[in-house]
């Protein structure tokens, strides 16, 4: 199963062997991405990626013409975004839809996964691409050109690579991802719940607020980054850095990093609660810090409901393969 994983920075491209639960070898492919990129340039690189996956995948046969050489993909054909085929998070392409592969893509948010476009309208990242037609305008760059793009939240495909791989016994997992910001998903029995009054709108923790400001305003590299320098007037590159300094006991990056993750536990507890979950995973770049990050998060958790204590709560510093599995995952169940 070929899949797309995009991240903020970064394209991945791999292949996914979800009977073993593994990246096939030799076919993942990692281009860079930057935030102001624009639209040529984006849907060129994922097609960059995509292709080379699948030439490793199906080899010359599969891609060469009649005098051996690899012949590329046909040129975009302009179109308006295909209308929802009735299967939540599925682009096709109608008449034009090719017999090749069925795809999986991670992608942030946010993103209109029924109809593959890109809404990035005032969040900081992606400006540019506000309004793509990612899906439509993809498929005809890929080749062989698929029979059907599988688009989904990257948070979700990470919350279903690890339910797969390690917590497939889990009634009601809870994934939150941390790092530029803050992602989440919610599974029942495996499956992604987004409308249902026991998870926040669209099971975005995000769109929670502390203090009544947005979550993120207290939980995010902007933010604890800001409140560093706020405090010390010293500028401070990432999180990366910021827990650098808590771990060698600079008390004020340590007391922001405390303070924002007892917040974001106590923003978190009453969803817990509400939805049953019996296991927590995280994942992101601020995980690597989880002897220093786990510690406060668990305090504002159980300070408001001692009962999750009993929680099952579990760290993977391997984000990106478990989001690569569960792009697998949804496409291979058709978008559930």
């Amino acid at each position: 199963m070929p899949v797309l994983e995009v991240g903020g920075s970064h394209v991945t491209a791999a292949a996914v062997d979800l009977t073993r639960a593994r990246i096939a070898d030799g076919t993942r492919r990692r281009l860079p991405l930057t935030p102001g990129i624009g639209r040529e340039d984006f849907l060129a690189t994922l097609a960059e990626a995509a292709n080379g996956v699948l030439s490793g995948v199906s080899g010359a046969s599969a891609s060469s013409g009649p005098s051996g050489t690899s012949e590329p993909p046909e040129p975009p054909e302009p179109s308006e975004p295909s209308e929802p085929s009735g299967l939540p998070g599925a682009v096709v392409c109608g008449s034009r839809g090719g017999g090749g592969d069925t795809w999986g893509i991670a992608v942030p948010g946010p993103f209109d996964y029924a109809r593959g476009v890109a809404r990035y309208h005032g969040v900081g990242k992606f400006a540019a691409l506000d309004g793509l037609a990612v899906g439509e305008l993809l498929m005809p760059r890929l080749n062989p050109r698929p029979a059907r793009l599988w688009f989904l939240n990257d948070a979700s495909a990470f919350a279903l690579g690890v339910w797969h791989t390690a917590h497939a016994e889990s009634r009601r997992l809870v994934a939150v991802t941390l790092g530029t910001g803050v992602g989440s998903a919610f599974l029942d029995r495996g499956s992604i719940v987004e409308d249902d009054p026991r998870v926040p709108p669209e099971g975005r923790v995000d769109l929670l607020t502390i203090d009544g400001r947005p979550l993120e305003d207290t939980v995010s590299t902007r933010a604890m980054t800001a409140h560093y320098t706020n405090r010390t007037g010293r500028p401070v590159d990432g999180l990366r850095e910021l827990t650098a300094l808590a771990a060698v006991d600079d008390t004020t990056a340590r007391d922001v990093i405390t303070s924002a993750l007892r917040a974001l536990g106590a923003a978190l507890a009453p969803w817990l609660t509400a939805f049953e979950a019996d296991t927590v995973v995280f994942g992101g770049s601020i995980t690597a810090a989880w002897p220093l990050i786990g510690p406060p998060l668990t305090t504002g958790l159980t300070h408001h409901d001692p009962r999750l204590a009993r929680l099952t709560l579990s760290v993977h510093d391997d984000g990106e393969d478990q989001a690569l599995l569960g792009a697998a995952v949804f496409a291979t169940r058709g978008g559930a």
